[in-house]
């Protein structure tokens, strides 16, 4: 039985890495799915390629999620698309490391825009549909760094520590109107992003996981079809942690 079978999804950043496995593991769950990203039109239509394989259909569009005009058109030519929107998954992010003492402004507010107004601006645009259809689910990928901080990432470290605080706080907002909003937060997942990270720095985390590994895309996957589907009804607010015991609250 598929899962998300009839839902309309759209995923930010869903044209590599985590955000590519979501959107496709949402297909094949049942789900048509429109693909948010930044990525050239060749990424997107191998993902539709892969949505239609699944028996679904698949929509790809590229959008700035820090501009509030692209937001909002795209947001629009989505819910058209798709006819509704019943799944958000804010997904799109970008990391950096710089120390504090060294950090330029603009490349601070470059990774706040992405990893938090983004969210804000593409939950905003959906939020008057969801509303409307009594139903709808918001999932936010934070990670592990806003639970623990990370050296030489407070920029990104505060981004998803504001992605978990926005997380809670809408959750109190909407979850009484049938809108179920949680988030993620992964440890170190084997993607594009991470193979960006410093030799140093892979070999630190490594050596500080439990588990001694990396995670793979596969095994956050699961995690987003959950709080997609009907089966996390009596989640709000939550952060769940698929992060190889990096975070052990």
């Amino acid at each position: 039985m598929h899962r998300l079978a009839g839902k309309r999804a759209v995923v930010t950043g869903g044209a590599q890495g985590i955000g590519r496995g979501i959107a496709t593991g949402f297909a094949r769950e049942g789900a048509d799915v429109a693909v948010i990203d930044v990525q050239p039109d060749e990424a997107g239509k191998q993902f539709v390629a892969d949505a239609e394989a699944a028996g679904r259909r698949g929509f790809y569009f590229r959008a700035d999620v820090a501009s509030e005009a692209e937001v909002t058109l795209v947001i629009e030519a989505a819910t058209r698309a798709l006819g509704g929107i019943d799944i958000l998954v804010n997904n799109a992010g970008v990391v950096a490391e710089c120390p504090v003492a060294e950090m330029p402004v603009a490349e601070w507010d470059r990774i706040i825009a992405v990893n938090l107004r983004g969210p804000f601006l593409c939950t905003r645009a959906v939020l008057p549909t969801m509303i409307a259809q009594g139903q709808g689910r918001i999932i936010n990928m934070a990670s592990q760094l806003g639970q623990l901080g990370g050296e030489t990432m407070a920029h990104y470290s505060a981004s998803k520590a504001g992605v978990i605080g926005f997380t809670k706080a809408l959750a109190r907002e909407v979850s009484h109107l049938n809108i179920g909003v949680n988030a993620i937060a992964p440890g170190p997942i084997e993607t594009e992003m991470l193979a960006g990270e410093s030799p140093e720095w892979v070999q630190r985390k490594l050596s500080q996981l439990p588990i001694r590994r990396f995670g793979q895309v596969d095994e956050v996957v699961p995690t987003a079809v959950f709080l997609a589907s009907d089966d996390s009804s009596y989640y709000a607010g939550q952060t769940l942690g698929p992060n190889g015991g990096d975070v052990t609250l």
